[in-house]
């Protein structure tokens, strides 16, 4: 099947069995798995980064659980994933001291022995060079901006985006029409908030009956630190200042190999405070006396940002639908209080590779995989984030300490199989929680010393992200008169803060009414806009393939 209309040139088709779309550890694994079940099966990856690990960011410390079982033979190779968790901290920060907590408190399932510290970004390189030698075709560089039907409504295939498309919409002399990828499944990996899975949610209403999203945003560094700071494996979480009461949300750093180590912070998105910016909170984070000297002399390296999924257990739509399935962080499979998901991406891809492969076996096209749908929530993801369903609406409904102590307990009990609270609802979604200025007073923030603290142009530079210039605005604002007369008037322009890279400005010298600039050459694809403006007024939309940040090693 192709697209054709009176203005266009017709596109130009590939058919597969297979269509993946990201090239992240959820559709990694799903390719891997359907070659190792079916040698034979026509398999393809589409990734929007530049190269596959481009766009990937994470904390991470990966629970090794889902790649002994795809790749049992890791542990005797030469992979990314060096260095083993060697010892587990967890701090309270006050604004000019921290009170470690005794590791005997914590629940279970918060202990990192056995787990890795790693570059995701890497283990998706690797990843993705098992994918090709198992034959999985994987096209860096494409940017699949369409979702394809059939006159039955059933998905069957994708396609990429225009490509040297003029900013004003005209076609530059290097234009090309996108292609449609068809095939008898569609997989969505895209990661959070894909613009894909987004319209497919709507469309086949699949989040009925759920609880609404809920997200975070989490900001990271990579930093070489002088050699007698450096503990390869120690990984340290702390919460607490300078979020305090304002804002839930938490940090770490990850010692890795070769001096390394990576720093973030997560500010959860339902915030109310709409002067609040989280890479400025970042940015102080790194400045507290218990932080600090581990980042001075020493060098930064690399910066990013990327918005993750915490709705969990109550939030995942429905994963099937008619030609395919939503994987992975299209769905929503963060273990919140772990800072984990990797693993359950994984996993999610390889469970939907198994009954696709079974029904292509079978003959079946375009269907609904309906296997996947049941099998998740009694499998190990389902049992994975059942155990932490009540943490993010007890920190939401009792704060920081009272959401510490009541979510511990109740992760103590579902040790035991039992929660003390069933099953909390989440409630608004996070663009609903912000408040107007009138009930917030502007926050002060310390300018950047250039030391440990820095600001957010030189950050995005480090990000290595690169537009074509002279492309279509991939952000999308839907009322102009909306944004300006309730997102400037009402709450005081919030995108300029909660925006990671500086990409929204409200320009009023010279104007005669405020008026709203975009630098789209900046965005990290980190989606936050896309979840947090107030008025769900912006919509992110893939731009040219290969466009965004390029993450090395993060």
């Amino acid at each position: 099947m192709t697209d054709e209309t009176t203005e266009l040139e017709e596109r130009e088709s590939m058919e597969f069995d297979v269509v993946i779309v990201g090239a992240g550890p959820a559709g990694l694994a799903a390719a891997i798995r359907l070659k190792q079940i079916d040698a034979d099966l026509n398999v393809v990856v589409l990734e929007k980064g530049s190269e596959v690990g481009a766009h990937i960011l994470s904390g991470a410390v990966i629970d090794p659980i889902a790649l002994d079982r795809l790749l049992p033979e890791w542990r005797d190779e030469d992979t990314p994933l060096k260095t083993p968790v060697t010892a587990d901290k967890f701090f309270y920060l006050g604004e000019a001291g921290s009170i470690q907590l005794p590791n005997f408190l914590m629940p279970p399932l918060m202990n990192n022995h056995g787990n890795y510290v790693v570059s995701l970004g890497n283990v998706c390189r690797w990843m993705a060079e098992k994918a090709e030698a198992l034959g999985v075709e994987v096209y860096p560089g494409f940017a699949a901006a369409e979702v394809l039907y059939d006159d039955k409504g059933a998905v069957i295939g994708v396609a990429t985006g225009d490509m040297g498309v003029q900013r004003d919409g005209s076609h530059g002399p290097n234009y090309q029409r996108g292609m449609a990828l068809l095939g008898k499944y569609t997989l969505i990996g895209e990661g959070v908030r894909g613009s894909l899975a987004k319209k497919l949610i709507k469309q086949f209403k699949l989040d009925e009956g759920c609880e609404p999203g809920k997200f975070g945003i989490g900001l990271k560094e990579l930093w070489e630190i002088e050699p007698e700071k450096h503990q390869p494996g120690l990984v340290q979480h702390s919460f607490g200042w300078p979020l305090g009461a304002k804002a839930g949300g938490g940090s770490f750093l990850y010692h890795l190999e070769d001096n390394q180590v990576a720093v973030g912070f997560v500010v959860h998105l339902n915030y109310k405070n709409p002067y609040l910016a989280p890479f400025e909170e970042f940015q102080r984070f790194k400045t507290h006396p218990a932080i600090r000297p581990t980042f001075e002399g020493g060098r930064r390296i690399a910066y990013g940002a990327r918005a993750i999924t915490e709705g969990g257990w109550q939030s995942v739509p429905k994963l099937a639908f008619p030609g395919g399935a939503l994987i992975g962080c299209s769905a929503g499979f963060v273990n919140v209080p772990r800072i984990k998901g990797s693993h359950n991406a994984m996993l999610s891809g390889m469970e939907a590779a198994e009954h696709v492969a079974a029904a292509l076996s079978d003959g079946r096209a375009q269907d609904e995989i309906s296997g996947y749908e049941d099998g998740w929530r009694t499998g190990p993801i389902g049992q994975d984030l059942k155990k932490v369903r009540n943490i993010k609406p007890l920190w939401s409904k009792y704060g920081l300490l009272g959401g510490v102590v009541l979510g511990g307990l109740d992760m103590w009990t579902n040790t035991f199989g039992f929660s003390l609270f069933g099953t909390l609802p989440h409630g608004k979604p996070d663009h609903m929680a912000t408040e107007p200025t009138t009930k917030h007073q502007p926050i002060e923030y310390p300018k950047p010393d250039g030391v440990v603290s820095f600001d957010k142009l030189s950050s995005v530079f480090l990000s290595s992200t690169n537009h074509e210039e002279d492309q279509p605005v991939h952000l999308r604002v839907k009322d102009d008169d909306l944004q300006r007369d309730s997102e400037f008037s009402t709450y005081a322009g919030p995108s300029n803060r909660y925006c990671p890279a500086g990409v929204y400005e409200w320009l009023t010298e010279g104007e005669d009414q405020p008026r709203f600039q975009i630098n789209a050459q900046n965005c990290v694809h980190c989606k936050t806009c896309d979840i947090k403006d107030p008025n769900q007024n912006i919509v992110w939309t893939v731009p040219e393939g290969g466009g965004g940040p390029n993450y090395p090693n993060m």
